[in-house]
């Protein structure tokens, strides 16, 4: 059985993610396999700046994650092809903070895309992305 946090606990950890990203962290989009969180990385297809802050106050009867849908970053272009599988967001020093996966509008990835069949020159969009503080 999965633990289960306080909603103190959760909105403490989501904050902490986003203090920790700090102001204008790198969204970097991969393709391969997923390493072990924080582990070598593989192909980079795109690297997008993310916003100051990074995520939303977690604060009110917020649930287990965080939305950030206000503070997406800005579309930008691929520079390599290859199919979209995960993400890493490191501070704007390339210290590694979050690992997550990445799937095309409607599936189940943590952060979604338009689509994860990139190509050199192709606008990439977030169209969703959450990150989980724990138990809903």
């Amino acid at each position: 059985m999965a633990n289960g946090y306080s909603l103190a606990l959760r909105q403490a950890k989501l904050n902490a993610i986003t203090t920790a990203v700090g102001n204008a962290g790198i969204l970097t989009i991969y393709s391969g396999t997923q390493p072990t969180t924080g582990g070598t990385a593989t192909t980079a297809l795109v690297a997008l700046t993310c916003g100051t802050p990074f995520a939303p106050s977690a604060t009110g009867t917020l649930g287990g994650s965080v939305t950030l849908s206000p503070t997406l970053p800005s579309a930008t272009t691929a520079t390599v092809a290859g199919t979209a599988t995960w993400y890493r967001v490191t501070t704007s020093g390339g210290t590694q903070v979050i690992d997550g996966t990445v799937t095309a509008t409607g599936g189940a990835g943590d952060l979604q895309l338009t689509t994860t069949s990139v190509s050199v020159g192709l606008q990439i969009q977030l169209t969703s992305w959450s990150i989980a503080g724990g138990n809903p």
